[in-house]
């Protein structure tokens, strides 16, 4: 009896896997995966093309117009160092400036006075210095000539101090490559003294080869 039932189970299972379609017993998941990864490149080859030239390109370095440097500093001192961008020389040329324009005015308006004191002490009129003791004529005009020299001086020097205005806007401008050029350098050295009481000194060089 018991070998009947085994054998009538055996019948039934092979019925049963008889009418599985093989096709079901197949998943998705068991395909081998392609080795070969279908990745589309984001870049194009004229985009890749591009991207090797403007790494092998040179560097372009900036460039500043002498000639405007030097046009803008004479208009308006102190506008061709911010043209060249050197913003930390602009109030250094204000102040020179600024300086030599108020000693000017100082001292002119000194000599006017001495000079005012001077033409009414030759007239025998009254001036701002006539209680004064011991004032002459001479006195007076010694006075004046000084305020005129002193006046002239500081003329003198405000305008040397416009031109290196100018001067430093254009050197500026024309040499502005050249400082990373390293055939032009300056950098801190050590002098050796041989005549002086120490043998070396802290310094700099200038050094420029052709």
């Amino acid at each position: 009896m018991k070998k009947l039932t085994v054998f009538f189970l055996l019948i039934f299972s092979f019925k049963i896997f008889a009418q599985v379609n093989p096709n079901d017993t197949i998943r998705v998941e068991n395909y081998p995966k392609d080795s070969i990864s279908v990745k589309k490149n984001s870049k194009s080859d004229v985009q890749v093309l591009t991207d090797i030239q403007e790494s092998n390109a040179p560097v372009k370095t900036v460039k500043y117009n002498p000639t405007k440097a030097g046009l803008y500093s004479a208009v308006l001192p102190g506008l061709g160092q911010y043209y060249n961008k050197k913003y930390w020389k602009i109030p250094i040329v204000w102040g020179a400036i600024g300086t030599g324009v108020g000693i000017t005015l100082w001292n002119q308006k000194q000599y006017t006075r001495y000079r005012n004191a001077f033409i009414a002490q030759l007239n025998g009129q009254p001036h701002e210095f006539s209680e004064i003791p011991g004032i002459t004529a001479e006195a007076l005009g010694r006075t004046q000539d000084r305020a005129k020299r002193q006046r002239d001086y500081a003329i003198a020097v405000t305008g040397l101090i416009y031109v290196l205005n100018i001067v430093d806007a254009v050197v500026d401008a024309h040499l502005y490559e050249g400082r990373k050029d390293p055939d032009l350098a300056l950098k801190p050295a050590i002098i050796f003294d041989e005549f002086g009481n120490q043998s070396s000194k802290a310094g700099l060089s200038f050094n420029y080869r052709f």
